[in-house]
C-alpha cells in the first residue's frame, strides 16, 4: 500500500528535476538586442505532462520549481524568475483543471476521449501561456528595462513562446498517451479527483 500524498511529492521532485534540466540544457538560446534573451524549449511540456500525471498543483508546482531554478542560475533570465513561477503554475493548473475536472482523464477507460481530453487540456495551459507569457513579459521589462526594451522584445517574445507551445503540446501528448499505460501496469498511476 502506498501513500499518494507522497508520491505526487515524489513525482513533483522528479517533474521539476527533469523540468530545469529540459529548461536549461535542453533550449536554443535566442539573445536579443540589450542584452535580452528568449529561448525555445520544452519546458513547458514537462509542465503539462506533470499536470496531466499528478493534476494541476503538483505539476504545475514541479513545473514552476524547475524553470524557476532555471532563471535562477543564469545571469540573463534571473530577474524573470517571479514571472516564470508564476506563469508555468498557470500552465499547470489550467492544464489540470481541463484534464481532471472537465475531463476526468485518470477515470477514463476509452482511450480516444483520454487523448481528446489530453489534447484539450495541453492546449489550453499553452493557449494561456502564449497569450500572458509574452503579456506579462512586456510590462515586466516596461518595469524594469524601460518601453524602448519592452517593444524591442515584444515580437520576439510572441514567436517563440508560439513556438513553444506548439512543440510542447505534441511532445507532452505523445509522451503521456506512451506513459499512461506504462504506469498503470507499475501500479504507479495516480487517480486525480
Amino acid at each position: 500500500m502506498r501513500n499518494e500524498r507522497i508520491t505526487k511529492i515524489v513525482f513533483t521532485g522528479l517533474m521539476a528535476a527533469l523540468s530545469y534540466v529540459v529548461f536549461t540544457f535542453l533550449q536554443i538560446k535566442i539573445t536579443l538586442p540589450g542584452g535580452d534573451a528568449t529561448s525555445i524549449h520544452l519546458g513547458n511540456a514537462v509542465c503539462v505532462l506533470g499536470a496531466l500525471l499528478l493534476g494541476g498543483l503538483y505539476g504545475g508546482l514541479g513545473g514552476a520549481l524547475g524553470m524557476t531554478i532555471g532563471d535562477l542560475f543564469d545571469p540573463v533570465y534571473i530577474v524573470y524568475a517571479p514571472k516564470t513561477f508564476i506563469l508555468k503554475l498557470c500552465i499547470g493548473l489550467i492544464t489540470g483543471l481541463v484534464a481532471h475536472k472537465l475531463g476526468h482523464i485518470s477515470t477514463e477507460a476509452d482511450n480516444k476521449k483520454v487523448l481528446k481530453w489530453v489534447i484539450t487540456a495541453a492546449v489550453s495551459g499553452l493557449l494561456f501561456n502564449v497569450i500572458f507569457d509574452p503579456l506579462v513579459g512586456y510590462f515586466y521589462k516596461l518595469l524594469i528595462l524601460g518601453k524602448p526594451a519592452a517593444e524591442l522584445t515584444l515580437a520576439w517574445n510572441i514567436t517563440a513562446t508560439s513556438i513553444n507551445a506548439v512543440t510542447s503540446t505534441i511532445v507532452s501528448v505523445i509522451i503521456y498517451m506512451a506513459l499512461r499505460p506504462a504506469l498503470k501496469k507499475a501500479n504507479l498511476f495516480l487517480t486525480i479527483k
